[in-house]
């Protein structure tokens, strides 16, 4: 069983704006123009945070002409979310066994 979570991808996810970029991606696939029409972000930050979320291996690029989309990588997403079920189970489990340390 897994405890630990990956905290790099929970401070990149964290930030609101890369958040909402993700969770957009989630339904769609992207390009700039359309997240900067969704977020009303400024096409310069908006080109920082997708940079992150690139580098940090959330989402994917695809040329298309002129335009680059973005398309969210779900097994990221997933694996995530598989640490923090495992994390949660073992607090249940932690809880259930009543284990606690003694203070000295």
């Amino acid at each position: 069983m897994m405890t630990s979570v990956d905290t790099d991808l929970i401070r990149v996810l964290a930030d609101p704006l890369r958040l909402r970029i993700v969770t957009l991606l989630a339904r769609e696939t992207l390009c700039t123009t359309h997240l900067v029409e969704e977020t009303g972000a400024k096409q310069t930050n908006l080109s920082n945070h997708l940079k992150v979320l690139r580098e940090a291996g959330v989402v994917d690029t695809e040329p298309c002409g002129r335009f680059t989309y973005y398309r969210l990588r779900p097994d990221v997403i997933e694996t995530l979310a598989g640490q923090f079920t495992d994390l949660a189970q073992r607090a249940r489990l932690t809880s259930e066994a009543n284990l606690k340390r003694s203070c000295p």
